[in-house]
């Protein structure tokens, strides 16, 4: 619009069209606000208000409790703090090495291979699995008498395991799991990062008589560094959220085991809910859960750039 157009324009057309250039960006990124508010922010504050209270579902009353739901979980309820102990534990089994592995077949994709996308396909196909059925396979692979893995074991002459009785045996069997379904997402991630470094860096080290290793150590990992804290970051929330991989484990069951050796806090909150039908209590779990998850997060981004040099 020319300036003499401008002038000529009545004052609501001129309102109107200040108000569409400065309006518009908002109005197209307002969706997401919108539906973050009702999805995400709404259910966090209805959560914490009902953390608060006394609230026993098919209940018409709600007492007000403060902080005593957080410290029936935290001081008296001891299945609530085992349930945190062992889901760290299974956290660090199921992801480290799948983080490490991931790097390592990414790095191996990354080179010239005959049929890149036939590779990249077989390691996408366990996400496209149906949770539900690598539960039952692989509960059927670490079964006490009939195991694959017990099986080999009595072949090498070594005593089979009872793989669901022991805390250490069922976090290993139930990290398999997740490793062997979140593997391949990770790796094509990495690939993907891994496919915009500049070549003639690389090309540059060759020159210089750097080898592959120096090359993946000083050239890939660094420029990896956001990718890394992405995966470490969504790794972290998916490991502390585990929840389908041990329930499978104990066909279905909530209660982890019969000691509770591999019941996660997902599978705690869930059950109190679904057994006891306390509402309050289960709010609170799902609350501390999230500051566990907010602790976990923020220390695996601190030690990631540490590696990376950023102190």
């Amino acid at each position: 619009m020319t300036t003499e157009t401008a002038a000529k324009a009545p004052k609501w057309r001129l309102w109107l069209s200040r108000a569409d250039v400065k309006a518009t960006p908002y109005a197209l990124v307002s969706p997401y606000f919108i539906l973050f508010a009702i999805f995400g922010l709404f259910p966090m504050g209805y959560t914490l208000y009902a953390s608060l209270h006394s609230w026993k579902l098919g209940g018409p009353d709600r007492e007000f409790v403060g902080l005593k739901n957080y410290e029936f979980l935290l001081f008296e309820y001891d299945r609530f703090n085992w349930s945190i102990f062992n889901t760290l534990g299974m956290f660090l089994l199921a992801t480290v090495p799948q983080l490490v592995v991931a790097l390592m077949v990414a790095n191996a994709l990354n080179k010239r291979l005959r049929r890149p996308m036939l590779w990249r396909m077989l390691i996408l196909a366990p996400i496209v699995t149906s949770v539900v059925a690598v539960g039952v396979i692989f509960a059927r692979i670490w079964g006490q008498e009939y195991g694959m893995v017990n099986g080999f074991l009595d072949m090498i002459g070594v005593a089979k395991v009872d793989w669901q009785a022991e805390r250490w045996s069922s976090w290993i069997a139930i990290s398999s799991m997740v490793d062997w379904r979140w593997m391949g997402y990770n790796a094509l991630i990495f690939l993907a990062a891994m496919q915009t470094i500049p070549r003639n860096l690389y090309e540059a080290a060759t020159v210089d008589g750097a080898t592959s290793r120096q090359q993946f150590w000083k050239i890939t990992i660094p420029q990896l560094k956001p990718v890394l804290i992405f995966t470490v970051f969504v790794s972290s929330v998916g490991g502390m959220t585990m929840f389908v991989e041990p329930m499978m484990f104990d066909s279905g069951r909530l209660l982890g085991g019969t000691d509770g050796q591999y019941q996660t806090t997902a599978m705690v909150l869930v059950d109190i809910l679904r057994t006891h039908g306390n509402y309050g209590v289960s709010a609170a779990a799902g609350w501390l859960l999230f500051l566990v998850i907010a602790i976990v997060a923020g220390l695996n981004f601190l030690v990631v750039n540490r590696i990376q040099g950023n102190k």
